[in-house]
C-alpha cells in the first residue's frame, strides 16, 4: 500500500497551534511529527494553513441498502459521508428486509464490503422475538429499538418486550424514544386534517420525556448501556442532566434539531422538514446546545435518512420522515466554531472522540500512533454555500441549502488512502472497512503517550 505524508498541517488535538508532518502507511497512522516519513512517502500532500482532524464517526445513518436503493445505497451513501469528512458510518436497520436476523446482517456486511468508500458498522434491530440473535450477531454497533414508530415497520413498544431485552444480554441498546401510545392518541386526536405544522403536537415533547424517562429507568434496574438517539427536547436534557449515570448512558444530539427551529423550516421547506422526531421550536434547540457544552448530551450523529423529492413532497400524512445530512454534518459544526459558539477540540470530542468511546471502536476517533489513518483535512477559514451540486446523496436535497458555512472538508482520507479532494471522489474503487468492536460494555478512552504529548 501507498505511504503518504501530510506536511505542516495544524493538529485540531494539538495542545499548542505549531504545525506537524503525519506519515500514513498500510492503512496506519505510522509517526508524527517534524520531517517524519520524508524520505519514504510516496506522496507528500502540503499542508500548510490546513487542520488536520481525526476522520469523523457518524453513527446514525440510514443508507436505505436494501429495499430502498433509489433514494439511497451503500455506495452513494459512503460517497455523502467522505465528501462531509465522515470516515466511520453506523447504519440502522430499517432497511427492506429489516437487519434482524443473522442472515440479513450478514447480507449487509458483505454488501458494504463490495461498495463502501469509507468504514463501517452496522446495528442489529430489536423485534418481540428475536432475544437470542440480539446477543449473538458478531461484531455490530449494538442493538436498535424504535419505541416510537418511524420509517419503516420495526417497533418494540411493550413493557413486556423492554424488560425482556434489557434483563438480557450485555451489548449496547440505542434506542428511538418516543412514547408509541402517545403519539396516536395525538394523531387520532387531530385527524386527517393534521398538518406539517401539527408534527410536533403528535410526536409531542411530553411523548419522548416519557419513553426516555422509561428507557432510564430500565437501565439502571438492569445496569445495560443504553445510548438515546436524536434527543429533541428541552425536558429530555433536563432530565438526563440530573439521572444520566456516566460509563451507562449516553445521548446524542443532531444538526436539524440544533441549528433548524420551527414553524420557519415548516415555512421555507414544508413536508421536506418532517422528520422524527420532530424538528422543535428555538427553546428546545438552546437547551440541546447547553447539553452538548457541558457535557450532559454526548455527542452529535446526523440520522442522514434520505428520501426523493417527490416523496418527500407528498401531502402531510403520505410524506415519509427524514433528511439527508450525513455530508453537512462536519460543515455545520465548523461553523459554529467560526461563530465562536464552540471550540474545535469540541466538535472532535462531539464527532470523534466521543462517538468512538461510546460504542467500544477501537483505533479510531483520535490522531494516535497506530490508529487507523481516517483523517479530514480543513480549512477553517473557507466559507462557502450549502448546495445540491455538491450533493453525493441520491436525495440531492438539503433543508440546509443556501447556509453559508465557514469551515470545510478539503481531504478525506480512509484507511490511509485520499478518497475526497474539495468535494470530489477522487478513489478508484471501495477501501471502507469493517469497524471493530472491543469487548466491553462501558465508554472509555484512555490516551495513548504519544497523544498526551501533542
Amino acid at each position: 500500500m501507498a505511504s503518504t505524508l501530510i506536511k505542516d498541517a495544524f493538529l485540531a488535538t494539538s495542545k499548542d497551534r505549531g504545525r506537524y508532518d503525519i506519515f500514513l502507511q498500510n492503512g496506519k497512522i505510522l509517526a508524527i511529527g517534524l520531517g517524519v516519513g520524508a524520505h519514504h512517502a510516496d506522496e507528500v500532500i502540503p499542508a500548510k494553513g490546513l487542520t488536520l482532524l481525526p476522520g469523523v464517526l457518524d453513527t446514525h445513518v440510514h443508507f436505505r441498502e436494501p429495499g430502498g436503493t433509489h433514494k439511497e445505497s451503500l455506495e452513494s451513501g459512503s460517497k455523502a459521508a467522505a465528501a462531509g469528512g465522515v470516515t466511520t458510518f453506523f447504519d440502522m436497520p430499517n432497511t427492506s428486509p429489516s437487519t434482524t436476523t443473522l442472515e440479513t446482517m450478514a447480507a449487509k456486511k458483505a454488501l458494504a464490503a463490495q461498495s463502501s468508500f469509507v468504514n463501517y458498522g452496522f446495528f442489529m434491530g430489536a423485534t418481540s422475538d428475536n432475544l437470542e440473535v440480539l446477543n449473538t450477531v458478531p461484531q455490530v454497533a449494538g442493538i436498535k429499538i424504535y419505541v416510537g414508530s418511524s420509517t419503516g415497520s420495526l417497533l418494540v413498544s411493550g413493557p413486556e418486550a423492554l424488560d425482556q431485552i434489557f434483563a438480557n444480554g450485555d451489548r449496547l441498546i440505542a434506542v428511538h424514544s418516543e412514547d408509541e401510545a402517545m403519539i396516536q392518541e395525538n394523531q387520532s386526536r387531530l385527524g386527517d386534517q393534521a398538518s406539517v405544522y401539527d408534527h410536533g403536537l403528535i410526536r409531542s415533547p411530553e411523548a419522548a420525556l416519557k419513553a426516555t424517562q422509561q428507557l432510564i429507568r430500565l437501565a439502571k434496574k438492569y445496569q445495560r448501556r443504553l445510548h438515546i438517539v436524536h434527543v429533541t427536547t428541552a425536558e429530555e436534557v433536563a432530565y438526563l442532566r440530573d439521572h444520566k449515570i456516566p460509563g451507562l448512558i449516553t445521548a446524542e444530539a443532531c444538526p436539524h434539531h440544533l441549528f433548524l427551529n420551527t414553524p420557519t423550516v415548516y415555512d421555507q421547506f414544508g413536508t421536506l422538514a418532517k422528520v422524527n422526531p420532530p424538528i422543535r421550536d428555538g427553546k428546545h434547540a438552546e437547551a440541546l446546545w447547553q447539553g452538548l457544552l457541558d457535557g450532559t448530551l454526548d455527542f452529535v450523529a446526523s440520522d442522514h435518512a434520505p428520501h426523493t423529492l417527490d416523496e418527500k413532497n407528498q401531502s402531510y400524512l403520505k410524506a415519509p420522515s427524514g433528511m439527508p445530512g450525513v455530508q453537512t454534518l462536519l460543515p455545520l459544526l465548523l461553523n459554529q466554531v467560526a461563530s465562536n459558539k464552540c471550540s474545535l477540540k469540541q466538535v472532535v470530542d462531539w464527532a470523534c472522540t466521543q462517538p468512538a468511546s461510546a460504542y467500544g471502536v477501537k483505533n479510531k476517533g483520535a490522531i494516535q500512533l497506530g490508529y487507523d489513518a481516517d483523517l479530514v483535512l480543513v480549512d477553517l477559514k473557507k466559507t462557502q454555500s450549502v448546495t445540491r451540486a455538491q450533493s453525493y446523496s441520491k436525495s440531492e436535497w438539503s433543508c440546509f441549502e443556501g447556509c453559508k458555512l465557514q469551515g470545510w472538508p478539503v481531504m478525506t482520507f480512509v484507511n490511509g488512502v485520499k478518497v475526497c479532494e474539495h468535494g470530489v471522489i477522487c478513489a478508484d474503487e471501495p477501501v471502507g472497512r469493517p469497524v471493530v468492536f472491543e469487548d466491553r460494555t462501558q465508554p472509555c478512552h484512555t490516551p495513548h503517550p504519544e497523544e498526551a504529548k501533542l
